[in-house]
C-alpha cells in the first residue's frame, strides 16, 4: 500500500519535472508575477515593451540585483546586512581615489572590491565571534561606513574617473549592456555555489538550524563570515557599475540600497527566517522592482506611489512565504 506522504512527494516531484533544473516552483510563481506586471504595463503603455526600454529596465535593475544577490546569501544564512549601501559608497570612494591618484586601473578596481570585502569581514567577525546580532552590527556599520566615506571626501564627490573604465561600463556585448552581462555571470557563479557545492549546503544548514549545523560539523563561524564578505564584495561591484555610469564617486551613494536588496530577495522567495532562498528568484525580484518603477514612471505616477506599490509587493511576498512555510 502506498504511503500518503510518499504520494504527495511524488506529485511534487512530478510538478518540478516540468521546470528547468535551475528553477523551482517558488521561482516559477515569481516569474508568473513578473509576466503579469509586464503584460499590464505593455497594455497601458506601448513604449514599455520596446527593446530599448527593456534593455533600460535590465540595466537599471542590474545594480539592485548585484546587491540583492549578496543579500540573499546573508539572508539564507539567517542574517541581514543593513550596511550594503554605505559599504558601496566607501568602496566607490576608495576606488575613485586610487584611480585619480594614477594607480593602474586593475589595482584600483581590486582596491574598491577589497574595501567592500573588508566591510563585510568586519561585520562577519563581530557577528560570528562576538556573538552580536546581525541587525545591530550592520545597523552600526551603516552609520560607520557612511561617516568614513563622508570624512574621507569632505562630503564632496570624486570626479576624474578614467575614460576607458566609463567606456567599458557604458558599453555592450552583442547588444546587451555590460552591467547586465556582469551581473548575469555573477548570478551564474553564485547559483553554482549555492546549488552545487558543499559551501552552499553549509549556508542552508546554518540558516535552517545553526546549532544542528554546528553539531553536524559545519564550520558555522567561517560560513557566516564568508557570506558577509561576499555581500560587501558585491556591494563594491554595484558601486563600480554606478560609478562608471555617473563618472563620479559620491559618498552619499547607495542610500536605501539595503531596502531594495531585501525587497528583491524577499520577492524572490528568500525567507527572512533563514534557510531558504534562490539566486534565480532574487534576479526575478530585482527585475520586478525595476519593471514596476519603470512602468509607473512612464505613466507619470509620482514617486511616493511607487514606494507604496513596492511596500505592498514586499508584504504580499512575506505573506506568501509564511503561507508556504505553514503548509510545509
Amino acid at each position: 500500500m502506498t504511503n500518503t506522504s510518499d504520494t504527495k512527494a511524488n506529485e511534487a516531484e512530478g510538478r518540478r519535472s516540468f521546470l528547468p533544473a535551475f528553477i523551482n516552483l517558488r521561482d516559477a510563481g515569481t516569474l508568473f508575477g513578473l509576466a503579469l506586471i509586464l503584460i499590464v504595463f505593455a497594455v497601458l503603455n506601448p513604449v514599455f515593451m520596446t527593446a530599448p526600454n527593456v534593455l533600460n529596465i535590465l540595466q537599471q535593475s542590474s545594480i539592485n540585483a548585484c546587491i540583492a544577490l549578496g543579500m540573499t546569501f546573508v539572508i539564507i544564512s539567517g542574517g541581514i546586512d543593513l550596511s550594503v549601501g554605505p559599504a558601496a559608497a566607501i568602496s566607490a570612494v576608495a576606488g575613485a581615489a586610487l584611480m585619480t591618484a594614477g594607480v593602474p586601473l586593475p589595482v584600483a578596481l581590486l582596491g574598491a572590491m577589497g574595501t567592500g570585502m573588508l566591510c563585510g569581514l568586519f561585520n562577519g567577525c563581530l557577528i560570528a565571534f562576538a556573538g552580536l546580532q546581525p541587525f545591530i552590527v550592520t545597523l552600526g556599520g551603516l552609520s560607520l561606513y557612511r561617516a568614513l566615506a563622508l570624512i574621507f571626501t569632505g562630503g564632496n564627490p570624486i570626479f576624474g574617473i578614467p575614460t576607458e573604465f566609463r567606456a567599458f561600463i557604458n558599453g555592450d556585448l552583442l547588444g546587451v549592456p555590460v552591467p547586465v552581462v556582469i551581473v548575469g555571470l555573477i548570478a551564474l557563479l553564485l547559483w553554482i555555489v549555492l546549488n552545487r557545492t558543499p559551501f552552499g549546503e553549509y549556508i542552508l544548514a546554518v540558516g535552517g538550524n545553526q546549532e544542528a549545523a554546528r553539531i553536524a560539523g559545519v564550520p558555522v563561524a567561517r560560513t557566516r563570515i564568508t557570506v558577509y564578505v561576499m555581500s560587501g564584495g558585491l556591494a563594491a561591484v554595484a558601486a563600480l557599475i554606478l560609478m562608471g555610469r555617473l563618472g563620479a564617486a559620491d559618498p552619499t551613494m547607495g542610500n536605501l540600497w539595503e531596502l531594495d536588496a531585501i525587497a528583491a530577495a524577499a520577492i524572490g522567495g528568500a525567507s527572512l527566517m533563514g534557510g531558504k532562498g534562490s539566486v534565480v528568484g532574487t534576479l526575478l525580484g530585482a527585475v520586478i522592482l525595476g519593471s514596476l518603477r519603470n512602468g509607473l514612471t512612464l505613466m507619470n505616477v509620482q514617486a511616493f506611489y511607487q514606494l507604496l506599490a513596492t511596500g505592498i509587493i514586499i508584504i504580499v511576498a512575506m505573506l506568501i512565504d509564511r503561507a508556504t512555510r505553514g503548509r510545509a
